[in-house]
């Protein structure tokens, strides 16, 4: 289930109008995609995709985003 979760996360970020967007918006795409995906599994399947260097963290001080790798502007570029 794990990697179900993790290919809805990349595919969500791939056709996202945005290059950030909030884990809640992440976590209803998700959900669409595997209905039975909890809330815990999907912050873990993204923090491994993180790991992996595939999504990055993105923080504006009061709120933390999310963003693929190489898209859009972002800290490290």
């Amino acid at each position: 289930m794990k990697e179900e979760i993790k290919k809805a996360i990349l595919e969500f970020a791939e056709k996202s109008k945005k290059t950030k967007f909030y884990f809640k918006d992440m976590e209803k795409a998700v959900q669409q995609a595997v209905p039975n995906a909890k809330s815990r599994d999907i912050k873990k399947a993204a923090t491994e995709l993180i790991n992996e260097g595939k999504l990055i963290y993105f923080s504006t001080g009061s709120t933390t985003m999310y963003g693929l790798k190489g898209r859009g502007q972002t800290e490290d570029h």
